[in-house]
């Protein structure tokens, strides 16, 4: 009778079975479709070897089966690798300026800008202010909320309405996009600029321009 600590081994597929797993799996239309060239040419490559496997029997084939599993579930599990940050990428404009919360005011942002700032997080700082500044334009209805828009649209339609601030717009999109998406660094002048523009744009009248100026190509 068994120890407890005894388990029973494993079961691996055959040599057949395998290769119908790897088929099935990795012709799925999303890892096709996501797949760059190399791992296109990979993956052809890697059929054509399997198409050469005559499954062999007897002792041969008990001991190539497992392995020819192991390998297969290595190359399956490389191309879940490679392929899903590429398929998450096509579902998220990945420069937008807001995640998908859109419950967030624009008191809020600040607030939270205020925070990052006070334990000295100034990437963080400056992220949150100028995503306060953008919801503020939307509440005032100076920009509407449009899903998906990127900093350098919000640089280009506010200073269509508020033009003396439009040189100052176009930098905050850039050090938004460069610490948001570039991972670039900030320091308390970002954030000090940062507010001092939220601040303007709070002061400024959108004047005679359209409320929705339509996004230049």
């Amino acid at each position: 009778m068994p120890g407890p600590m005894s388990a029973e081994p494993p079961v691996l597929p055959d040599a057949d079975e395998a290769r119908r797993w790897a088929v099935e799996e990795l012709a799925k239309p999303e890892y096709q479709s996501a797949e760059p060239g190399w791992l296109d040419r990979l993956w052809r490559d890697f059929l054509d070897w399997l198409a050469s496997l005559d499954g062999p029997a007897g002792m041969e084939g008990n001991i190539a089966a497992p392995v020819t599993g192991v390998v297969i579930a290595v190359l399956i599990a490389a191309a879940i690798i490679v392929a899903r940050p590429r398929l998450n990428a096509r579902t998220k404009n990945p420069q937008e300026v807001f995640d998908d919360d859109t419950s967030v005011s624009a008191s809020d942002y600040r607030d939270s800008a205020t925070a990052a700032a006070g334990r000295g997080d100034w990437g963080a700082a400056v992220v949150h202010c100028f995503r306060a500044l953008v919801r503020a334009a939307e509440d005032r209805n100076v920009l509407d909320a449009r899903p998906g828009r990127t900093a350098d649209e919000v640089a280009r339609e506010l200073a269509r309405v508020f033009v003396p601030e439009a040189r100052r717009l176009d930098w905050a999109a850039r050090t938004f996009d460069r610490i948001r998406y570039g991972h670039g660094a900030a320091g308390r002048a970002d954030y000090d600029a940062m507010t001092a523009l939220d601040a303007s744009l709070q002061s400024l009248k959108p004047g005679d321009a359209p409320a929705y100026p339509a996004v230049a190509p």
